[in-house]
């Protein structure tokens, strides 16, 4: 189990490597790496602010891997979400699952990012030059996750 909340920027190759290496049993590692986009509605993003609730985060990240490793079977897990300031183009999460099976791998790595959409304490505030504006939850991200239920 692998839950990381942190300021620093992360090496998607080397956090690859090190999961796929982990469990000789393992036939394929699934990921999905999330990154700040341009666009926030109708005015160009000038950055993205992440804030998160220390510790409470970690435990919801952590029910949530439980959760996936309950559904399926899995070699490894690995969730990175960063905080703090992130500017166009950063990465914002990686969310990998490593599996003996690539259905088990593809079916987590969908779910977790799903849920972590929604049931993770994050609270994101878009910049514009405009000005800044908290995020509201997505419907489309509810009913994602809800399809999981």
């Amino acid at each position: 189990m692998t839950v990381r909340v942190q300021i620093e920027d992360f090496d998607v190759g080397a956090e690859l490597e090190a999961l796929g290496r982990a469990d000789a049993g393992i036939g394929a590692v699934v990921s999905f790496l999330g990154l700040v986009r341009e666009l926030a509605g109708a005015a160009p993003l000038v950055a993205l602010e992440l804030e998160h609730y220390p510790g409470m985060t970690e435990r919801e990240l952590e029910a949530l891997e439980a959760e996936a490793r309950r559904r399926w079977r899995l070699s490894g897990c690995l969730i990175v979400h960063r905080h703090g300031r992130l500017a166009l183009g950063d990465r914002i999460v990686l969310v990998a699952v490593a599996s003996p099976h690539r259905a088990d791998a593809f079916a987590a790595c969908q779910f977790l990012i799903d849920w972590l959409k929604t049931r993770a304490t994050f609270w994101k505030r878009e910049e514009t030059a405009e000005g800044g504006r908290w995020v509201d939850a997505r419907a489309e991200d509810d009913q994602a996750a809800a399809a999981w239920e």
